[in-house]
Formats: structure tokens, C-alpha cells, sequence
């Protein structure tokens, strides 16, 4: 298993450093940020910009420049505001300690505006005209698909975080979120293990992630759970009138609600189905799109009951989170809440940080070529790996919410689901 959280240094530079740390004075080693400090400073000092830097990237002997791109506007900013503020809660910690190859992170933040060419004008000002060493951002896989022949084109490195429908893999993005086999497949299974679901009413927003998702979703479980589908519906963004739909299920009874609606406009369909009598401690649903962000705009009360497949849930019982959860609201606030796509955001810079440790440099190319095997230890989440395939080993879990808009996890994996985007069978 890789050392890289334990020993994020290439051995080169790894002895260049402690050569220079011999050099410190022993009463600068007496605190730990003197000694970050110390080690920053030594870091840099054997990390010249011409040897780090080789390819005309936002780097200077004291600094290095990131993008954060995630809309703050419009219908999906319920859901990606919280993705930003864990990035910068990520910089600021790793600044604190010393920056990444002895460099603070600097950060050019764009608005996605939650329209897709607007994420690929502003992705190609981040990588042509502001030379990011790394962007980190997009929600919707709309989003994504936008962007990323920007940063094939453009030579860049995209870390994106949410849960996704896989059938993807570039060189230029690291995946933090889930695939399609971490989470609907695995949830899928749950599901009717657990509730004996034969029958499944799917909905979604109008584009590519629900609606991909939900053919794989469709092709589980009439081939491999052989249940049935007995209704399946879309809405654009934003959407807001759900009355309709809501009478066809009632009138189907499905098992289960497979729902995947994103944004705002999921405060409107949990009111009105909660209005429309449908009690969710009676009538399974099951959504792979509702985090504790969303539930923050939806109200705990309308919503209590359903059930989500994801891999992080803020309630989470161990060591990490129990520190970035309080250190999150202490810099956002006591009423904060954190939810998937905000951890696997949060994720993004640690990641890019102890990759281009192992690299020595802030070089694409390099930092594509050396992300196998990265493991980051101190993931709320709990331990994560990245896959060769550019997307991460986790666990997955369901988790089943509470009035008080937090999830009580029900089900999780005894270990790390592999990652595997281009499942069998699926395509």
C-alpha cells in the first residue's frame, strides 16, 4: 500500500528537505507551526520554481495559484456553495501549514452562474489567461462535460467532487465523488434487500447525470434485480410544480421513489409531496441527490424518513470527522451543515497537495502520472484512496434522515468499494 500520506515526499526531495531542516535551530522545532513554518521555507528552498514549474503554471517561489469554479448563482448554488467553502477551509488548513511544496496556495475563484457555457468560459480563463496550477470544481455532470474538453485542450487538472454516473475517465480529472457502482448500483441492492422493493418509480431533473444514471438504474433492476419500472419522468432546473407527478405515483403505489432531482428544485417536490399525503416512514424513497445541504432549503420536516446511498453523511462517527466537522462551522458558522459533495469537495486540495508532493512539481503531466496510489488518511469520510483510473476507493453507504435534517447511517460497506466506471453491462 502506498506511503504517500505518511511520506508524501519523492525520496530526492525527501532527503534535500531533511538536510535543510538540519539546519533550523532546535528551539524554532519547539512548536509545530514554527516548525511548519520552518519546513515550508526548507521545502521551497529545495524546490526551485524552474524545477517545479516547467510549464509556465501560476507558480512563484512563494506561491502557487489555484481556481475554484462552482456556481454561486442561480438554481444549483443550494448545492455548490458548500463545495466552495470546503475548498477554502482545505487551502486555509494547508497553508496553515506550510502551503504545498513550500508554497501558500493562492485562489482565483469564478461563477459557474449554473449555466454550462458559462462554466466552460470561465474554466478557460482559469487555465489560458489566470495559468491555474489545478481547478477545483463543477456540480452537475452538465457542468463537467463542459469543461472538460477545455482542460484536455488546455493541458489542465480538474478535481471534481460530486457523485456522478460514471462512463467517464480523463487524465486531466480526478473524481472525489462516487461512481455509478459506489452508489446507485450498491444502493439499489440495499434497497431491495432490505425493503423487498420489486417495483420502482424513477424521477430526475433534465439532463445528462439523472438521466444517465437512471438508465442504469432501469437496466439494474429489470436484469439483475428483475423488478419492474413503473414510471420514470424528468423536469428542467428549476423546476417547481411536481403536483402531477406526484398524483401518478400515488396512483402507481411503487415500492420505491427513485429520485434524483437536483437544486432548488428539490424544496419544492419534498413540500409538495409531503402536502399531497405521501408519508416517507411509509412510502420508501431513495435519493442519490439530497445531501444536508439541500435538506438546509428542503426543512428536515419534509423529508424525514426518505433514504439516501451516498458516502459521507455529516453525522459520521470517527476521528476525522469529528475535527472537520467542528473546525467547518467554526469558520461557516454553528448552523452549517455538511454534505457529500461538500466532503468529497473538501477532499480535492488535500489530494492535489500530497500529489504534488510525490511528484516534486506542480507540472500536469506529472501530477496526472503520480495520482495512482495517493491515499489521504485524514478524509472525513475515512480513508481514501485514488484508483488508476483517476477515481477513488470508498465506502458506501445509506443513510436515513432525520426531522432535524441531519442522516442517521443505516448501512455502510465492511470496506472500500474498487471504482469501476465502465461497469459491464451498463454502457
Amino acid at each position: 500500500m502506498s506511503r504517500d500520506h505518511d511520506d508524501p515526499i519523492s525520496s530526492p526531495l525527501r532527503r534535500k528537505l531533511l538536510q535543510a531542516l538540519a539546519a533550523v535551530p532546535a528551539a524554532g522545532a519547539l512548536g509545530t507551526g514554527t516548525l511548519g513554518l520552518a519546513a515550508s521555507r526548507a521545502l521551497a528552498a529545495t524546490s526551485p520554481t524552474s524545477g517545479v514549474n516547467t510549464t509556465g503554471l501560476a507558480v512563484t517561489d512563494d506561491t502557487v495559484t489555484v481556481g475554484i469554479l462552482h456556481s454561486v448563482t442561480g438554481t444549483m448554488a443550494i448545492s455548490e456553495t458548500g463545495s466552495v467553502e470546503a475548498e477554502k477551509l482545505a487551502i486555509e488548513q494547508i497553508n496553515a501549514q506550510g502551503g504545498v511544496l513550500g508554497r501558500k496556495i493562492l485562489t482565483i475563484q469564478e461563477d459557474g452562474q449554473s449555466d454550462w457555457p458559462t462554466f466552460a468560459e470561465k474554466a478557460r480563463k482559469l487555465l489560458v489567461d489566470d495559468h491555474c496550477a489545478a481547478v477545483f470544481g463543477c456540480w452537475t455532470s452538465a457542468s463537467r462535460k463542459a469543461v472538460l474538453p477545455v482542460f484536455e485542450q488546455y493541458n489542465g487538472m480538474l478535481y471534481y467532487p460530486t457523485f456522478y454516473e460514471g462512463l467517464e475517465q480523463s487524465k486531466n480529472v480526478i473524481y472525489t465523488g462516487q461512481e455509478a457502482t459506489q452508489q446507485i448500483l450498491a444502493g439499489l441492492n440495499w434497497v431491495q434487500d432490505e425493503k423487498k422493493a420489486k417495483s420502482f418509480y424513477l424521477l430526475g431533473s433534465d439532463y445528462i447525470w439523472p438521466r444517465t444514471s437512471n438508465k442504469i438504474a432501469r437496466k439494474h433492476i429489470e436484469n439483475v434485480l428483475h423488478g419492474k419500472v413503473v414510471g420514470e419522468e424528468y423536469f428542467p432546473l428549476g423546476h417547481t410544480q411536481f403536483n402531477s407527478v406526484i398524483n401518478k405515483i400515488k396512483l402507481t403505489k411503487p415500492d420505491v421513489i427513485y429520485a434524483i432531482v437536483v437544486g432548488g428544485s428539490n424544496v419544492a417536490f419534498y413540500k409538495q409531496l409531503k402536502a399531497a399525503g405521501i408519508d416517507l416512514s411509509k412510502q420508501t424513497l431513495m435519493t442519490i441527490s439530497v445531501t444536508e445541504d439541500e435538506i438546509l432549503g428542503i426543512g428536515g420536516e419534509n423529508i424525514a424518513g426518505a433514504y439516501a446511498c451516498m458516502k459521507y453523511f455529516e453525522s459520521l462517527k470517527n476521528p476525522n470527522n469529528e475535527k472537520f466537522v467542528p473546525a467547518f462551522q467554526a469558520k461557516y458558522g454553528k448552523d452549517a451543515v455538511i454534505g457529500d459533495v461538500t466532503q468529497a469537495a473538501y477532499l480535492g486540495p488535500w489530494l492535489w497537495k500530497l500529489t504534488c508532493e510525490k511528484a516534486g512539481s506542480f507540472d500536469i503531466d506529472k501530477i496526472a502520472a503520480a495520482s495512482p496510489g495517493i491515499e489521504f488518511k485524514g478524509a472525513p469520510e475515512g480513508y481514501v484512496r485514488i484508483h488508476e483510473n483517476h477515481h477513488l476507493w470508498s465506502k458506501t453507504r445509506v443513510g436515513r434522515a432525520r426531522p432535524d435534517g441531519q442522516y442517521d447511517v443505516v448501512y455502510e460497506t465492511a470496506d472500500l468499494m474498487e471504482p469501476n466506471p465502465f461497469p459491464k453491462g451498463y454502457q
